[in-house]
């Protein structure tokens, strides 16, 4: 397996890596859409947070890295396992996966399908699992996601709401556990994203090519230097991947203890409100990020601050065109938190 760009190597683009984070944090947001420029260090970003994440627990011998310590997820031959009369599942520890999607990848690459090779040596259908199930518990990282064809976008919105893949074809019924942190990244100009997906995604970034001079050199610098000697380039981030490694555990670890008040939820609400958001998933994004922040941060309750730090990327993807207003998304979120909550 190539080795990862250090996390805490990644040259500014401080909003996409703070989403990134708080998405691992808290699974639940619903993922990160980052659009920007080509070449700016989405899809680095994704696969060096996934490096740095610690090792996971799954059952021996699962296709799906099923978690011994949630039932409730697991395929239905993992529990199996946890009867009444047997032992708990012997496990094994794996990295996090994270698994591409690429554009022309077809329905049964990405959902799975029947096991031709058994089926025509042995006679025995068999389920040969897809992208979908490998990238459970992980990140599922789709590059040009505004490209992606409607059928697998289709197919993307019902896995992503039920955490669950249904394959039933050629006499197959599977089910089996697809819960993932969903990552698109895209160049706006190449074609927009169906709003039913665009909706699925908690939080979006926007990222550009850096414009000051020394910060274009140093990013240089760094990829150069990593690419002549990686090794050496890893070993010298280590000590600052180590504490944000820590910093993250800890942050999990602290999740449920943050304290939402029903002032909090208010302001929330209100600031949704003034933006006209749709539905409430907007609140719901809203709140578990700032919650989510708030936890990265070591606070103990969720305050005007940590909406402030997490309101542009749970918002500004759901904002309504407004023919009088051509401010865009960005500044119309910032304006509207400076009304409620201060500059």
């Amino acid at each position: 397996m190539a080795q990862a760009f250090p996390f805490s190597a990644i040259v500014g683009q401080d909003e996409m890596k703070t989403a990134i984070l708080i998405a691992a944090i808290d699974p639940t947001i619903g993922g990160v859409l980052v659009l920007g420029d080509r070449g700016t260090g989405k899809s680095t970003a994704v696969r060096a947070l996934a490096a740095l994440l610690p090792k996971m627990r799954a059952v021996n011998g699962c296709r799906y890295s099923c978690d011994p310590a949630d039932p409730a997820s697991r395929c239905a031959d993992c529990a199996s396992l946890r009867g009444p009369d047997q032992p708990p599942p012997k496990t094994h520890l794996l990295p996090v996966p994270v698994v591409d999607l690429p554009l022309g990848a077809t329905e049964d690459r990405v959902v799975g399908a029947l096991d031709l090779e058994r089926a025509l040596s042995q006679g025995v259908k068999a389920f040969e699992p897809g992208l979908l199930a490998q990238a459970n518990r992980g990140f599922l990282y789709i590059d040009e996601v505004n490209l992606l064809e409607d059928h697998l976008v289709d197919l993307l919105i019902d896995v992503a709401a039920s955490g669950e893949n249904v394959v039933e074809r050629e006499g197959l019924s599977v089910r089996h556990p697809a819960r993932f942190v969903l990552v698109g990244s895209g160049n706006p100009e190449e074609g927009e994203l169906r709003p039913q997906l665009l909706d699925r995604f908690g939080l979006s970034v926007e990222v550009k090519t850096p414009e000051l001079l020394q910060e274009r050199v140093e990013v240089v610098r760094r990829r150069d230097a990593f690419e002549q000697d990686r090794e050496a380039f890893i070993a010298h981030w280590q000590k600052e991947d180590e504490r944000i490694r820590r910093k993250l555990v800890a942050a999990r670890k602290r999740l449920a203890d943050v304290e939402i008040t029903d002032a909090a939820r208010q302001r929330a609400a209100a600031l949704c409100m003034a933006l006209g958001t749709d539905g409430l998933r907007g609140d719901l994004t809203l709140i578990r990020a700032a919650r989510a922040m708030a936890a990265l941060q070591g606070d103990k309750a969720v305050t005007d601050a940590h909406f402030k730090r997490v309101a542009g990327p749970a918002l500004r993807h759901r904002l309504r065109r407004n023919p009088l207003d051509n401010a865009g998304s960005t500044a119309r979120v910032d304006r509207a938190v400076a009304e409620l909550m201060g500059a």
